[in-house]
């Protein structure tokens, strides 16, 4: 489906430097994947997918807390029968027809109708979740070094123990009367 048919893609609310905080609860991101700052309000809910759409055009991200998003983040709210973090792994999957689309000018651009006309799957919820399950664990293990590491070291431990195992383990021989 198209998601424009299955989520409403809005803009963000500008913000300028001056109203932002060096340490704040709230995240602001305009044009990258790094918050450009701190504000005491949010206009995002938790769990929400945005795409920046000028600067870094086309990055893809996902924030697990409220945020604000400023003039040049498209976001995805009121998701229809769509996970949201479904949405976010369906784009990072499409992110070179994003990247493709982006108006390469003084400062890039990629506009929201792109975006709106993109066609993801749409699987029922219960395999969306699954899915969203299966990846987010898979992104624990190869990005988090406190997580990722210690299980890679456990399954190689166990590797080893087994091939270990069979490699020193003889078969006794029939005595020849």
């Amino acid at each position: 489906m198209k998601l424009g048919d299955i989520a409403d893609i809005k803009r963000g609310i500008r913000v300028v430097k001056k109203q932002l905080i060096t340490e704040g609860k709230y995240p602001v991101y305009q044009n990258s994947l790094e918050p450009m700052g701190f504000f005491n309000k949010y206009n995002c809910e938790a769990e929400t997918t945005y795409v920046i759409s000028a600067g870094a055009a086309g990055e893809i991200g996902f924030c697990n807390k409220k945020f604000w998003a400023a003039d040049d983040c498209l976001i995805f709210t009121d998701t229809k029968n769509v996970n949201n973090k479904f949405i976010y792994y369906s784009l990072l999957v499409r992110k070179n027809i994003l990247l493709a689309n982006v108006r390469k000018a003084s400062i890039q651009r990629l506009s929201r109708i792109v975006v709106e006309n993109l066609i993801i799957p749409v699987p029922p919820l219960e395999v969306q979740k699954r899915i969203v399950d299966i990846l987010d664990r898979f992104d624990i293990l190869c990005n988090n070094i406190s997580s990722g590491l210690p299980a890679e070291i456990a399954m190689r431990q166990k590797q080893y123990e087994y091939y270990r195992d069979k490699l020193l383990t003889f078969k006794k021989l029939k005595k020849e009367a």
